[in-house]
Parts: C-alpha cells; structure tokens; sequence
C-alpha cells in the first residue's frame, strides 16, 4: 500500500518566503532604556532553541535569526554593549562535516511534488561546508548547544573534536569550545556576562518523546553517565544542577529564565492525526471490507478475553485510527492464540495473530503520533514482510500482513502513547516548578515559555499584520522539522523575553516586529 498521507499547508501570501527580514524599522523620538538591567555584556546559554537550529540542521540564517541574536538587537537600542557573537556555520545547508565525512543532515526545505502536494524535504541545492575540526577562535555570546540536555552544560570534554566520532562529545560545541575539557558553562561565565538568558531542559524531557518513549523516566539516578539518549533526568536532579547553574551565573549578572514546553504543543506531535486512515484513499478504501473480515475473529478473541477495547474495525464513512503497539498493555500473545486455535482457526496462523497483536489497539485522541509517522503509515513494512517469509509465508500474505499501522501495528518509536504522554507530562512539570522557584530565590525574570506555545497552539498570537499559530507549515510558528522555531516564532519569545524584562528591572526595551520575520522557505532543489 502506497504512502498516502499528505502533509497539508496553506500556502498563504506572507507565510513563506525565501530568506526572513533580520531588522525592524524603529520610529524616530522613541526613547529607550535599560533600566536596572546592564545589556553591555549579554551571554545566552541553552541548546538547539537558543543557538537557532531550526528545520532539522543548524544554518546561517537560523541563526541569525536566533531569539538571544533579536534580543541583542533591541538592548543595543537601549545602552552601548560589546556586540553579541555567534559561531555561526559557513553556509545555508545545514550539515556538518567531520574530516570530510558528513555526520548530520542537511535542512529541510517546503518542495511541491508532481501531484503539488507541499511537504518537506532535504535541500540538496549545495553541499554543506562546515568542518567540525575548524575551530573558531570565541569567546561567542551565544552558548546554545543544539543537542544539550541540562547535564551536558557542566560536563568536561562535552566540546572536545576527538570525542565527536565516538559519540562521547558535541559536534556543535566542539566548534567552538575554548578547550577540549572545557564546560559549556566555564566558557559563559569566562566572558563575566552582564546579563544572560537560559533555556535548557528541553531535551531532558523531549528526546524521550520525539523517540516514541524509546527511554526511561530516570528517577532518583543522580549519574548522568548511566543516562540514556532518550531518558528523562530526574527531576530532583535537574533541579540541583539548574540550582547551582544560576547560582553561578546570577552572582554578578541579571538574567531571564524560560521554562519548558509541553510536547503536546509542537507540530511534531500534532501533525499526524491519530485518525489517519481515509476511506476516501484508493489504496486503502476498497480493502475496508475484506480487513474488517480479516480481523473478525481476533475482535471476536479480544472479547472473550475481555479486552473488547483492541478490536480492530475500519470505517467506511470516516477516517479511522491506525493500529498500533502500545507496550504498557498486557502481553496477551499466548492466550490470544490458544483462544484463535480454539475458534477454529488454523495453528500456524493463530500462533502468527498471537504473536503480532498480543499487545496492539487502534490508536485514540490520547495518543500522539509523531511527525516521522506520515511517511510510515500505509506502507509496507518490508523487514516485517522478511521475518514473517522466514516464518513460512509467501511474500504476498507477508506483504498483507506487514502494512503499518492497518495490519502490522506502528512501532513504539513512530507511537507516544497515553502513558507516555502522561511520563512526559510529570516530569516536564516538575522541571518547571524547579525552574520558577530557582527564578524566584535568585530575583530572575521568568517566561512561561510552556504556557506560550500553548497558546499558540489554541488560539495563537496576534501581530500588526496577522496570527502567527502552531499549525505545522501554514502556522509560521515552527520550522518544517515540527519543533524548532521559525525566525517569526523566535520574534514571539524575543519579545516574551522583553516583556518579562522590561516587567522586572524596570527597562524599556524595543519589542521586535514580529511580521517582518519570515518562516518556512520553499525550494525545488530537493532529491
């Protein structure tokens, strides 16, 4: 079965456009102040949101248009600073090289295909320039590292270029770190800041969601080198190590913390309705009637059982939720083929229905299917269609048996589940209680980054010229990877920023326009 999700965008005049503006028109007679706040020095720290990485890869324009890189601008207006620095990359492609071998991905950019439907997809226009081994000469008064979790900005040897190949250090930070042992945090702190910004956290939660759950809630484990890619810190240490970070940074300096937002609220995570099987599909549609036979004796085995709620049944008059695998189900796999063989179903075939959805359901509204999905749904899974050949099948009942998410249910890491959702939600607000309270005992501003994008995701935030959403592609919110900000979305929490300064140390600070930010940038120079 082809791949027949389409990614649905509202190419509106003013939504994309090919390079954003990087300065607003500021009216003659404004008169700005930096009250109790000293911009002279400003030093951001964080990861992928603070250094610009935005569309899948880190790239010139993206970072110019980083939310520290806006705020720069407008405490300039205010005060005479010492310039705000960036390690920026060599050119718009994205990737990086690391001694002549490309070791991360190129942007994505919005391409129409020959039936015109836009969706994303890797710019080939030009080959990616930027040499991990170069090192720029710093210091560099952005310090966010795409990729960092809270711990990283305290770990020696997090930027050394030698540990990039074995996966023990950064490729972004080892550009420009002072040393190979040196911390993100030794090389802010080196620059004696003035004021700083800090939004890290993100991934501590994130990199367990975006993976499907693929990870662990890591509760009461205090040793970061036990941690896996994809677990979650524990709370109780995340807020020590957020303690004694802005402890640190605040002795001499003001700052503004951000909290972090809820997954729930990201494009990634919304894109993919969890109804996304159409009847209206020519693909899909004609097979309603023979896949719901199909499934009739493993409903009437669910219900004997007493699980009725994993019944698979396929609408013909409405778009029905695709099957996946939820793993906090009990694994019914055994009694599921002792029933099937008790009904009167062949033993080989019993046996091949137990094992495959002892564990499966149709997905609900509480379920969230990530981005990565779109292109998985409806196809045939062809590693499935191996293992189930080497069970004995032939390769057509393989083939339709191995179709994801109408008869092979969808894998953990294309599937959020309820449950998991519910572990991403726990931690995340517990991550913000730490970070308000932290805020709050060392006189910080603090921006409710979580309840910004929220509201961007139900309502949206007017500007002089429209409303900007978290709509994937037409919202101008996010870039096309459905978690990184556009330039525009990066305006919105500059100026949140402003807004929880001007608020705490009395300035007057310029707000960014945010209409004159572009978003998306569409291209043909594609695979």
């Amino acid at each position: 079965m082809k791949n027949y999700f389409k990614y649905i965008a509202i190419l509106a005049l003013g939504v994309v456009s090919c390079e954003p503006e990087l300065e607003n028109a500021i009216e003659d007679g404004e008169v700005y102040s930096n009250g109790e706040a000293d911009f002279s020095n400003y030093v951001a720290l964080g990861n992928s949101l603070t250094a610009g990485y935005a569309d899948g890869a880190l790239y010139i324009t993206g970072q110019e248009n980083s939310y520290p890189n806006i705020l720069a601008g407008k405490f300039a207006l205010t005060q005479d600073t010492d310039g705000f620095t960036q390690p920026l990359v060599n050119d718009n492609a994205g990737g990086l090289i690391l001694n002549g071998s490309q070791i991360t991905e190129n942007r994505f950019v919005l391409s129409v295909n020959a039936d015109g439907d836009p969706s994303p997809a890797r710019y080939t226009g030009a080959d990616p320039t930027t040499e991990v081994s170069t090192k720029l000469a710093g210091p560099f008064n952005n310090m966010g590292v795409p990729g960092a979790k809270s711990y990283h900005l305290v770990a020696p040897n997090y930027g050394s270029v030698s540990g990039v190949a074995t996966g023990m250090a950064n490729p972004y930070f080892a550009r420009f770190s002072s040393s190979e042992s040196a911390t993100v945090l030794e090389d802010a702190l080196a620059q004696q800041p003035t004021f700083f910004t800090l939004w890290i956290g993100n991934n501590d939660v994130l990199s367990y969601a975006t993976s499907g759950g693929v990870g662990e809630y890591r509760l009461n484990e205090t040793d970061p080198t036990l941690y896996g890619e994809n677990d979650i810190t524990d709370p109780n240490f995340f807020a020590m190590l957020y303690g004694q970070m802005v402890g640190v940074l605040a002795q001499n300096a003001g700052g503004v913390l951000l909290n972090i937002p809820n997954v729930t609220s990201a494009p990634y995570f919304t894109a993919v309705p969890f109804a996304a099987l159409s009847p209206a599909n020519e693909d899909f549609g004609p097979q309603i009637p023979t896949l719901n036979a199909t499934f009739a004796p493993l409903n009437q085995a669910f219900a004997f059982l007493g699980v009725p709620e994993r019944s698979v049944n396929f609408a013909t008059d409405a778009a029905s939720p695709v099957l996946i695998k939820d793993e906090s189900l009990a694994d019914i796999s055994d009694q599921l083929t002792e029933v099937l063989i008790g009904g009167g179903v062949d033993p080989a075939t019993a046996t091949l229905y137990g094992m495959q959805y002892g564990q499966s359901r149709q997905a609900t509204a509480e379920d969230l299917l990530v981005l990565t999905s779109a292109g998985v749904i409806g196809t045939v899974n062809t590693q499935r269609v191996q293992e189930l050949m080497a069970l004995g099948l032939d390769q057509q009942t393989a083939g339709q048996l191995s179709v994801n998410g109408v008869t092979y249910p969808m894998e953990d890491q294309y599937v959020l589940t309820e449950s998991e959702v519910s572990i991403v939600q726990s931690a995340t607000t517990a991550f913000n209680i730490a970070i308000s309270q932290i805020a709050q005992d060392n006189g910080l501003g603090l921006v409710d980054a979580n309840a910004v994008l929220n509201k961007l995701d139900s309502e949206g935030i007017a500007f002089d010229g429209g409303t900007i959403t978290s709509a994937f592609v037409s919202g101008g919110a996010f870039s096309l990877d459905g978690i990184h900000l556009t330039p525009r979305g990066n305006a919105v929490i500059a100026n949140e920023i402003i807004s929880e300064i001007n608020a705490t140390y009395g300035s007057n600070v310029p707000k960014a326009n945010v209409g004159a930010y572009g978003t998306v940038t569409l291209s043909q120079d594609v695979q």
